[in-house]
């Protein structure tokens, strides 16, 4: 764990400067900071939209009596890639926008099932299953009034 976060915090940001001042070199400074405005500004305008769908389909799965394990998958990744978005760069603002894109979401979501159905087989995660259970069934109506 402690070796992401290195990549995550020293890495990354790295090659997010590197490409900036690549990609600055080539195309310059204003359109460098014009692409990064507005794809803050895009990202931020869909992780709205695609929010207010998931939240939408999370409430109709639990008017139907389902739980909304996928939708809730679904809005973890559309806010992960809304915050990805606000950070300066090229390669952040791609994965938000993969993250916020229906079918590509759906590629990195069935790629994150599969991952954690792994760490499961190896024992890396468990879970376990709290169903409800009725302490006394033969029980009588009492009328308080």
């Amino acid at each position: 764990m402690f070796f992401y976060l290195i990549l995550l915090f020293t890495v990354l940001p790295a090659v997010e400067l590197a490409l900036l001042i690549k990609i600055g070199g080539h195309i310059g400074v204003m359109n460098t900071l014009t692409v990064i405005i507005l794809t803050g500004v895009i990202g931020a305008y869909l992780a709205r939209i695609q929010g207010f769908t998931v939240m939408r389909n999370i409430q109709e799965s639990m008017n139907q009596g389902r739980m909304p394990t996928e939708e809730m998958l679904d809005g973890v990744m559309i806010l992960v890639g809304g915050i990805v978005l606000l950070t300066p760069g090229f390669l952040t603002d791609t994965i938000g926008f993969l993250l916020l894109i229906p079918i590509t979401r759906l590629l990195i979501k069935n790629l994150v099932r599969r991952y954690i159905h792994h760490l499961m087989e190896q024992g890396n995660i468990t879970t376990h299953n709290h169903s409800s259970r009725r302490i006394n069934d033969d029980f009588e109506d009492a009328d308080f009034s």
